[in-house]
């Protein structure tokens, strides 16, 4: 019981802490490229700093009323969760009584960081979008806009899958639905994000250049033979 309250409190707190480090990494690309001549006397060591504990402290103590909501729960039913992990609903299945309380304010509390962090979000790519579109072509400012890509692509993958599980009406009516986008995005998203972040380096161009020369000598030499 307590090692099931503990995963639900680090794996969702871990998520809200994500949702909040690509919000602060949206106002960093606004920055460079909105305010390039403020950068440096704007985002400093020290403001770095803070920004990396608010959103660790940010992601924990969202996480403490779901937490203590769901720790005071009676369960007298069976304890066997139909999941890999001790999500949001599974558990509010396993209560003996009333939950419609406590599922509308844990709804309430998880739309809120996802809804404010996506919505900051798009405001910052709007205020960059609206200065690329001023930016006159040639003038190498591609590159920093080029950095915008690989975090739009991991926004894209966190908060798709996400509002598909815990936003979309009617997603609880599926559990098998529900295991794979769970699944999705907590093994998929992390394992894809190194890759996204890293696709325009040289190195990592290099790397996936071998490893496709290498597969397609495989599958050639499988062929022949």
């Amino acid at each position: 019981y307590a090692g099931c309250l503990l995963q639900f409190y680090f794996f969702f707190s871990m998520c809200a802490a994500e949702g909040l480090f690509l919000s602060v990494m949206s106002f960093d690309r606004f920055l460079a490229i909105c305010r390039p001549l403020h950068y440096p006397t704007i985002m400093t060591h020290c403001l770095c700093a803070w920004l990396v504990v608010f959103c660790w402290a940010g992601g924990f103590l969202w996480l403490l009323t779901p937490l203590t909501l769901i720790s005071q729960m009676p369960f007298c039913g069976p304890n066997t969760i139909d999941h890999f992990l001790c999500d949001l609903a599974p558990l509010l299945a396993l209560s003996c009584s009333l939950v419609s309380g406590i599922s509308l304010i844990c709804g309430i509390i998880s739309s809120l960081i996802i809804f404010l962090t996506f919505l900051y979000i798009l405001g910052t790519y709007f205020c960059v979008l609206s200065v690329g579109l001023q930016v006159p072509p040639g003038s190498g400012s591609h590159k920093a806009f080029s950095t915008c890509a690989s975090h739009l692509a991991v926004v894209c993958l966190f908060y798709g899958s996400v509002m598909v599980m815990y936003v979309s009406p009617g997603s609880g009516d599926y559990p098998g639905m529900q295991i794979f986008v769970t699944l999705f995005y907590a093994l998929a998203t992390p394992f894809f994000n190194p890759l996204i972040y890293n696709f325009w380096n040289k190195d990592m161009k290099e790397a996936l250049k071998k490893i496709l020369n290498l597969l397609l000598w495989e599958i050639s030499k499988g062929f022949k033979s």
